[in-house]
């Protein structure tokens, strides 16, 4: 555990301290985040974050690999230089969308082949759960889902980008809680305590933390495409690779209980629930209007909170709740499959929802907004 907190201190640390450095570089390369119709914020904000965020999580990986623990297996040394490259595509086509705003295919190519340097190197799904048993996938299988996972855990990251702190903070949720159910699993099942998927969660944990500092309510910075897609990167990694290093049989050590089986998969999909949902919910919107997915509107769930008279940092916090209610809740009834624990879970979720329907408005600098 020291050593992921150790990681996890570099990740932020390294990622706070560059920020400022490129947030230095946006204004003097003029690589701003433009006001448009659609935006909350009213000046135009530096873009350039996801850069800091990406020298945060390699800073952060190269170290985690030279450590005595996580070091001696090889596996993770692996994964985490093959994340690494991967995480470089996609913040490089990421950098060059937020100064000229690639078309969405164009970004949609770059997403495919950061996946592509993934799979090549063997990080990629090799089984998938069901109630009743477990699939393994054969390559051609098992490299299309991986492909899609990533672009489709990339673009919800991308889509909830839209107001200070929000993706940042979505993803630490949900990466903490992905931690946290990678390492006592581990622990209660005496499995290697060293995996990829800790390692990444941990490291995407402290590169959110680190950049937050930049880009709470009104942000100084904003992570752009290139740090929104890397965070999806992260996220669908993370996943992809505990699939690899675990056999799904320790996970339900022989018995008929599938949850802890299933819970590798619906992780990433509970942590990432809203963003899932809002790119579901724009998708439909956008085609019954006749128009394709990747067309910008002002209409996502983020929007709809400020609308019903959320404040922009009560629109945030109210999404951060609903995201650790439903990972952090799913990952303490996977762990101790207790009833008790489920009734605290719903009557939380019943707390999240009031608040929902009833917000609570309060006093805040109004300059900052929309990032994505």
């Amino acid at each position: 555990m020291r050593e992921y907190l150790l990681t996890l201190l570099v990740a932020a640390s390294v990622t706070f301290l560059t920020a400022g450095l490129f947030r230095h570089v946006a204004v003097r390369t003029g690589t701003y985040a433009r006001v448009r119709s659609r935006d909350v914020h009213t000046v135009p904000i530096p873009y350039l974050g996801g850069v800091a965020m990406f020298l945060g999580l390699a800073v952060a990986l190269l170290f985690a690999v030279g450590m005595p623990f996580l070091g001696r297996h090889p596996i993770v040394a692996h994964d985490a230089f093959a994340v690494m490259q991967a995480g470089l595509v996609i913040c490089l086509v990421g950098v060059l969308d937020d100064k000229y705003d690639l078309p969405a295919l164009v970004k949609l190519g770059g997403q495919v082949l950061a996946a592509g340097v993934a799979v090549l190197q063997g990080v990629r799904i090799y089984w998938i759960p069901l109630p009743d048993r477990i699939i393994a996938l054969d390559d051609a299988t098992s490299i299309l889902i991986t492909v899609f996972f990533i672009a489709l855990c990339t673009n919800a990251v991308n889509f909830v980008d839209g107001l200070d702190g929000l993706a940042a903070g979505v993803v630490a949720i949900g990466s903490g809680s992905f931690f946290a159910y990678a390492y006592f699993l581990a622990y209660e099942q005496e499995l290697v305590r060293a995996t990829t998927a800790s390692l990444l969660t941990v490291a995407t944990l402290g590169v959110c933390l680190g950049f937050l500092l930049h880009n709470w309510h009104p942000a100084k910075m904003f992570m752009g495409d290139s740090g929104a897609m890397l965070l999806g990167l992260l996220m669908a990694m993370s996943t992809i690779s505990f699939t690899g290093q675990l056999d799904p049989a320790a996970l339900t050590g022989g018995s008929t209980e599938v949850l802890p089986a299933l819970l590798p998969i619906l992780l990433p999909f509970a942590a990432l629930l809203l963003p899932f949902l809002d790119l579901t919910l724009a998708y439909i919107r956008r085609t019954m209007r006749g128009q394709y997915w990747f067309v910008p509107d002002k209409a996502h769930i983020h929007h709809r909170l400020v609308d019903r008279g959320h404040s922009i940092r009560g629109a945030v916090l109210l999404m951060y709740s609903w995201t650790a209610v439903v990972s952090g809740g799913l990952v303490a009834i996977g762990l101790t499959e207790s009833p008790t624990v489920a009734w605290v879970v719903l009557a939380v979720l019943l707390v999240v929802l009031v608040w929902t329907v009833r917000p609570i408005r309060t006093q805040e600098v109004a300059a900052g907004g929309e990032e994505g």
